[in-house]
């Protein structure tokens, strides 16, 4: 467990209740105070912001086969709706500080492979028919056995794995680390080698302020690098107007990366909710069943596995896991996650699922469901205030990453690697969840691993048969492109 910046202020764990509230989220029991999980409710969703702009920015951007595409505003107004209502569902049910929202990999997967054979409408029925099937395997108990057949060594991996993730995403969005655009290396340090670019000097400053706030436990560490760096960032926008990255066909390497830190136009403004309720299955009609059973397929094991990984690691991030991974109210967490994808299909936002920058609002001491009630009505607000939710650069939210990342790489001293039959299915985990930008391409790898090295290593009985068909699973999860082919021919 890592040490919180709130350590000094919580009452001890098992303390009494104070109050309804207090004994409804486990407040104290968990080692926490109600002023903590509100502040760290208000970071995660600082830190989770930027979804509100960049779903609609993924989503808007695909072409349904008959030339159809979303509406940037109508899918601002559905992200934050579906992650405000998931977020608190969570909270009251789960009683566990993890945010929910729209989930990356797989809006990118809707927008760039499905649409192109479906509408958009008939592309989030097969989210909703995703979601469904992850309920229905979390209500039997089955999606628990499969997440209890998962070793001990490979969650602790799932944890480092997903902060080095965490971490390489900020580096991304902060621009510190770029795509060269070449084979060889394939990406690098800032701007043809430099991190001279202001907005990413902006992204130093922040991470440089965080990480020493944290380091010295001073209270809302994070949330007060994160104000800083936002007010810098405004600063520096009003005096010297970067404007953004990209603007249309025009490229400003010295621009800020998604969201300008500016006032523009009114603050307030009346959300668009008529994508809500705009869903159909007509696919299997138009594709065909095998077709569209393949699409599912990747929705429900990317889905799956993202989500059970990022429960892993913040989990045990929060010191809510016990010795085998498995944390408060699991069950009832991998339901209302599978539901997720249901609202998420349903209102067309994309699945929503757990998110992995929750582990800022936990880096701050968010230990309860109380914290995800807070982010999750800020969510709903975020509806309104589109233009002051954008006002936060991805260069100082990345910043907060970064400290989380490498708080949860801590988690890597638990494992004992002396055996190599260990070693490698971790180090697989670990690297190729960022190195893929995917946490299900790194637990497959993992997955695959163990089963073989370990039972070539005569230590097949110590594998759990359940692990053996995920692990079979997942070659055909990896296979599919030339499956899918296979069949289409």
């Amino acid at each position: 467990m890592t040490t919180s910046p709130e350590t000094s202020e919580a009452p001890p764990a098992g303390g009494a209740p104070r109050s309804a509230l207090d004994r409804f989220f486990e407040i104290s029991a968990r080692g926490s105070t109600v002023g903590t999980e509100i502040r760290g409710g208000l970071v995660t969703f600082v830190t989770m912001a930027y979804i509100v702009i960049l779903n609609p920015i993924i989503l808007s951007s695909g072409v349904d086969v008959d030339g159809n595409q979303l509406g940037f505003l109508q899918v601002s107004a559905v992200t934050g709706l579906t992650a405000g209502v998931m977020t608190i569902l969570f909270g009251l049910v789960a009683r566990l500080p993890f945010a929910f929202a729209a989930g990356l990999g797989i809006n990118s997967f809707l927008a760039v492979s499905v649409v192109g054979q479906v509408t958009w409408p008939e592309a989030m029925g097969l989210v909703v028919i995703n979601g469904l099937i992850i309920v229905l395997l979390a209500a039997t108990g089955l999606r628990r056995l499969i997440f209890d057949a998962v070793p001990i060594q490979l969650k602790l991996a799932i944890t480092v794995g997903i902060g080095l993730f965490i971490a390489f995403i900020g580096f991304v969005d902060a621009g510190f680390v770029t795509s060269t655009g070449i084979g060889s290396p394939p990406v690098g340090l800032g701007v043809n080698g430099s991190v001279g670019t202001t907005p990413t000097l902006v992204f130093v400053f922040t991470l440089l302020l965080t990480g020493i706030l944290v380091a010295r436990k001073v209270k809302g560490g994070i949330l007060i690098g994160l104000l800083s760096g936002t007010v810098v960032a405004i600063i520096v926008e009003a005096i010297w107007n970067l404007g953004p990255r990209v603007d249309g066909d025009a490229v400003n390497p010295n621009g800020w990366g998604l969201t300008v830190p500016e006032f523009s136009g009114s603050p307030v403004s009346l959300p668009d909710l008529s994508l809500v309720g705009q869903v159909s299955f007509g696919s299997f009609e138009r594709i065909g069943a095998l077709a569209a059973i393949m699409l599912v397929f990747t929705l429900v094991f990317t889905n799956f596995f993202d989500a059970m990984g990022t429960f892993t690691g913040l989990s045990k991030e929060a010191g809510l896991a016990d010795a085998k991974g498995n944390f408060p109210r699991l069950k009832s967490a991998l339901v209302v996650e599978g539901v997720g994808a249901v609202a998420g299909g349903l209102t067309s936002g994309s699945s929503n699922t757990v998110f992995i920058e929750s582990g800022s609002g936990i880096g701050e001491g968010a230990r309860t469901g109380l914290a995800n009630v807070v982010t999750g009505l800020l969510f709903l607000a975020s509806m309104f205030f589109t233009p002051l939710v954008s006002i936060v650069p991805s260069e100082v939210a990345a910043a907060a990453l970064v400290i989380v990342g490498a708080l949860m790489m801590s988690q890597i001293t638990s494992i004992d690697l002396t055996d190599f039959s260990v070693l490698l299915p971790v180090f697989l985990t670990v690297t190729i969840m960022p190195l893929t930008y995917s946490i299900a391409n790194g637990i497959g790898a993992g997955f695959i691993a163990w089963v073989l090295l370990r039972s070539l290593s005569g230590k097949a009985r110590q594998i759990s048969p359940l692990l053996w068909v995920v692990a079979a699973g997942f070659l055909i999860y990896f296979a599919r492109g030339p499956i899918e082919s296979l069949f289409a021919g």
